[in-house]
């Protein structure tokens, strides 16, 4: 079983920036398939943001953050990044670093998320 911890959320002005780091423990994270960012949405329980695999490094992102957020990993520190340019009050919320153990696996959380408080 992988921990997280997630870091690096904070209040910001629109157009401001922030990065999340995600660090993992336990279980590291060249044993996953991929790591993943998420955050609170009306009506769900969760909304992806995006995504990089572990091995090949390859990106998803949300068409919502796709040009104002960016992916990267650390493989000798064992961290997930998140840097947000550009946001949004509707940004705001926790954001979550998730572990997807395999390609035939969901994407599971076992870190605290990172609150993330963007003002008009």
């Amino acid at each position: 079983q992988v921990q997280l911890i997630e870091s690096g959320g904070g209040l910001v002005q629109a157009g401001g920036s922030l990065r999340l780091s995600c660090v993992a423990s336990g279980r590291t994270l060249s044993s996953h398939y991929a790591m993943g960012w998420f955050r609170p949405a009306p009506g769900k329980e969760r909304e992806f943001v995006t995504e990089i695999t572990i091995t090949g490094g390859d990106i998803t992102y949300a068409d919502y953050v796709k040009d104002r957020f960016a992916i990267s990993r650390d493989g000798v520190r064992d961290t997930v990044y998140l840097r947000m340019n550009s946001m949004k009050p509707e940004d705001t919320g926790v954001y979550d670093c998730e572990a997807r153990p395999s390609i035939l696996s969901s994407y599971t959380n076992w870190g605290q998320g990172t609150q993330v408080t963007v003002s008009s």
